[in-house]
């Protein structure tokens, strides 16, 4: 019965480590680039976009599809930069925990 009482005071503990963890992601930012640079994107860790920015040599109006490509590709980039950063995040708060592999707390 006292492993019962620990087990259970670990996760209460770990259910705090979470919802601060999400708290922090909010807040967290990455950033994204494209076009060797010309178009970055900052993001929070969760995904929410905060800011773009667009190298103003590329608003050539014939050049319209390319800069929504780079503009594609930098999201895609600062997201996975995002995912990388909560991954790792959950790693360190599970660090000694019996979670089965892949269960997903975020």
């Amino acid at each position: 019965m006292r492993d019962l009482m620990g087990l259970m005071k670990q996760a209460q503990a770990m259910q705090q480590k979470l919802a601060d963890a999400q708290s922090e992601l909010e807040n967290l930012e990455v950033e994204g680039a494209a076009g060797g640079g010309a178009v970055t994107v900052r993001m929070t860790a969760k995904g929410a976009m905060r800011a773009i920015h667009i190298d103003a040599t590329l608003l050539i109006p014939d050049e319209k599809e390319i800069v929504e490509d780079l503009v594609v590709a930098a999201v895609n980039d600062a997201r996975t930069r995002g995912e990388k950063l909560v991954q790792d995040r959950m790693q360190e708060l599970t660090k000694g925990l019996p979670i089965p592999p892949g269960m997903n707390l975020f």
